[in-house]
């Protein structure tokens, strides 16, 4: 549980750093997720200008929250599988993805970007593994309604790279098909390895969280998100260099390790730099 004012530091120091996208909060039940309250107030304080802001949206109560603020983009999430979008949104996979069909075009009527994240893609806690073709059903319907990015989560940290390529090639392979974007969990240490493979694939962006924090209340176990210095480092060892600031990423590591009363998850900060 971290204070507004401690989120938006974290906010600005990313900033800082270089990165220019953001997802700055989530329009979700407070009482559900605590940690992710207060999200209009988060966004009422953001620097304006500084960095694409994006609020992560379930259902219509949060799009109508999402609506009252100056963020730049929406991000929607349903889950792959109905046992983790039950326990996670309280509704069925069918039942999210109709009510996401709607309001896409709301959002991006109002003037935002638009993007959904198909959450526990390549397998899921409780119905087990996802068949590519139900993931790719759902690319089908969101880019029908005009999306402009689709992510695909690994949220218990499942995939390995050839999984990736599975799904990620008959995605870029659709004519007309919307960005990509992937969000890795490390829970079983491949998230490092889905990333170079989702690269090479061709896809648009990478998720990542600095210091390697997060995961999910509804999985257990789930690890934490490709740290975003350990990514960087990697990413410039293959030649695609994304200008951010290590030096400052890796003490913003070190300053939410301390906030949060929480280890590292992520290495670079531990091991340094190299060159240093």
């Amino acid at each position: 549980m971290l204070p507004v004012e401690t989120r938006l530091e974290l906010i600005g120091r990313l900033v800082d750093a270089g990165i220019d996208r953001i997802e700055v909060a989530s329009f979700v039940n407070p009482k559900r997720v605590p940690q992710m309250a207060d999200a209009e107030r988060i966004c009422a304080a953001l620097p304006r200008g500084a960095a694409s802001y994006i609020g992560l949206v379930m259902n219509r109560r949060g799009l109508e929250r999402a609506l009252t603020t100056t963020l730049d983009e929406i991000n929607f999430t349903l889950a792959a599988a109905d046992g983790y979008n039950q326990r996670n949104q309280g509704a069925s996979v069918s039942e999210s993805a109709n009510e996401i069909e709607l309001m896409v075009p709301e959002a991006a009527g109002s003037g935002r970007k638009t993007s959904v994240t198909i959450s526990v893609a390549f397998g899921d806690p409780y119905d087990g593994p996802v068949d590519v073709e139900r993931v790719l059903e759902l690319v089908k319907r969101f880019s029908a309604v005009g999306v402009d990015e689709i992510a695909f989560g690994d949220t218990i940290g499942v995939a390995t790279p050839l999984d990736v390529e599975r799904l990620l090639e008959p995605v870029l392979a659709f004519d007309d098909a919307p960005q990509t974007r992937c969000h890795f969990h490390n829970t079983r240490n491949t998230a490092y390895a889905n990333a170079v493979a989702a690269m090479r694939i061709g896809v648009g962006a990478l998720d990542s969280s600095v210091g390697g924090y997060g995961g999910s209340p509804f999985a257990k176990g789930a690890g934490g998100n490709v740290a975003t210095e350990d990514l960087v480092y990697l990413q410039r060892g293959l030649g695609v260099d994304p200008g951010l600031d290590v030096a400052l990423l890796i003490e913003t590591a070190q300053w939410l390790s301390d906030e949060l009363g929480s280890p590292l998850r992520s290495m670079l900060p531990i091991a340094g730099d190299y060159p240093g």
